[in-house]
Parts: structure tokens; C-alpha cells; sequence
């Protein structure tokens, strides 16, 4: 399995508009964060999860132009769905499979109804919608027939009931406060867990650091590390250094990969 992270920063990204602090002005690149997405190789199936504004820099910056088989949708605010129409290039590869829960399904459908009327003008985005529903697996396929499993997860963005995907032994959960109870035993024996954790104070929406933090231990993958993060949570270089063994800020562009035991970062 291999993930890359196409972006780890909060709605507004980082640098954040307007803003002069030492992190929107930081000339570290770990501190430049487009909005949360990433893609997950895994047997031969490529996966994208959440498809936001920043699409197609990420994939311009990726520089690796291969099919999508098929995207995987956490919710429906604007930072991960609002680069869904940069999705045309990909479908002169193949048609890409979208799939949401009910209310993210729905919304898409109002907000992009030109995407999936019967009568499709040229050049709109080759994708399909499909709803999925949390704790109920399903599995996606690549164009030669390689198969890849997804577990879909229900998590509290807020009041509002959102998804994580759990592929293998990996969990990348997104816009969390809470969890059921019941799905944190759908979380046991992860070698990599990828989160949310917007900052350091509390926030009606997000879990912040600490109590991300908790929420790490108490899932306890071999490595886990966070994401959607805003500028409020501090320099990279700084914050990384004072988290636990084994839990990580992500950036950017980073590639983790698993050839044996333990992911490799690249």
C-alpha cells in the first residue's frame, strides 16, 4: 500500500488569506497546506479520497497522470468536493466511480446536476455517483479487475454524521469531534491511521490537538498522523518535534509507504 497526501490544511489552507502570523509567512514548505485530500495505491487499485478546491494543483504538483478507480467522498463541504469538475481529464481514462453517503449524494446532485442529467453536454466529468452507508464494506475495482475493499466509518463532524474509510489495515479519518463507541472497535490493528486535528484550542466541529491526541492512543496504530490542520496550530518544525513517538504532523506531498512492517516515509 502506498498513500500519498495531496493536502493537510483546514478549509481556509495555509497560508490562510490576509494573514501576516509566523506560519502563513513561514518559508518552510511544511507549513504551506492546500486543502485535505489524498490518494491510497493498493492492489492495484488507486483511490482518492475527498476531491477539494485544490485538485488540480495537487495533481499538477503530483506530476503522475494514471487512472482514478474511483473517489471516495467524506461529506459534502466545499474544501472536499469543490474540485470534483477537475475530474475531467481522468475520465478520457476511464469513467470514475464517486461514492458519498445519503446527504453528500444528494447535495452533489443539486450542486452539479449538469454532471448527471441524461442529456450530458461534451466534456463534463465522466463520473457516476453511488450511495454507500457507514459499517457496510463494499469494494472497488480497477479496469483490469483488481479489487480493493473499503469499510466505510461513521464519525461526528460536529452534530453533523460524516464518513472515515478504513482500506487494510489504514484509516484516514477527516472533520472529526467524535466517534461512536461502536466504531472504535472497527479501528483495531492499524499499521497507519491518518486524522484530524485542527489546533490547539477547542472548536465546536473539529477534534483539537489534544484531543486528537487521546483519540490516537486510544486507536493505537503503529503510526498515526494528522491532518486538516489550520495556522493556528503552530509551525510544523516545531509542533512535530514535541508530539509522542509514532505520531506525526503530515504535510504536503508526503508518500507513505508500506514494503514490509512499518510505513516508510519518502
Amino acid at each position: 500500500m502506498k498513500i500519498t497526501i495531496l493536502g493537510t490544511g483546514t478549509s481556509t489552507g495555509v497560508p490562510e488569506v490576509g494573514c501576516t502570523c509566523p506560519v502563513c509567512t513561514s518559508k518552510d514548505s511544511h507549513d504551506n497546506r492546500l486543502r485535505c485530500s489524498g490518494i491510497i495505491d493498493v492492489n492495484g487499485v488507486r483511490i482518492l479520497i475527498d476531491c477539494g478546491p485544490d485538485f488540480r494543483e495537487q495533481m499538477i504538483r503530483l506530476n503522475d497522470f494514471r487512472a482514478i478507480d474511483a473517489v471516495l467522498l467524506t461529506h459534502e463541504h466545499y474544501d472536499h468536493v469543490g474540485g470534483i469538475d477537475d475530474l475531467r481529464p481522468w475520465g478520457r481514462l476511464r469513467d470514475i466511480p464517486l461514492y458519498a453517503d445519503h446527504r453528500t449524494y444528494a447535495h452533489l446532485r443539486q450542486r452539479i446536476p449538469y454532471c448527471f442529467g441524461d442529456r450530458l453536454y461534451p466534456g463534463v466529468p465522466k463520473i457516476t455517483l453511488t450511495e454507500i452507508f457507514p459499517d457496510i464494506p463494499f469494494k472497488v475495482s480497477s479496469v483490469s479487475g483488481a479489487e480493493a475493499e473499503i469499510l466505510p466509518l461513521l464519525v461526528m463532524h460536529g452534530e453533523m454524521p460524516i464518513l472515515g474509510y478504513r482500506i487494510g489495515k489504514m484509516a484516514w479519518i477527516t472533520d472529526m469531534l467524535a466517534m461512536p463507541e461502536e466504531e472504535y472497535e472497527k479501528l483495531h490493528g492499524l499499521d497507519l491511521l491518518i486524522m484530524n486535528a485542527l489546533h490547539w484550542a477547542a472548536h465546536p466541529a473539529h477534534q483539537n490537538l489534544e484531543q486528537a491526541l487521546q483519540n490516537a492512543r486510544r486507536i493505537g496504530a503503529e503510526e498515526t498522523y494528522f491532518i486538516h490542520m489550520s495556522h493556528k496550530m503552530g509551525l510544523h518544525a516545531v509542533i512535530d518535534e514535541q508530539l509522542p513517538p509514532h505520531i506525526h504532523l503530515a504535510y504536503d506531498g508526503l508518500t507513505l509507504e508500506k514494503p514490509d512492517l512499518r510505513y516508510m516515509r519518502r
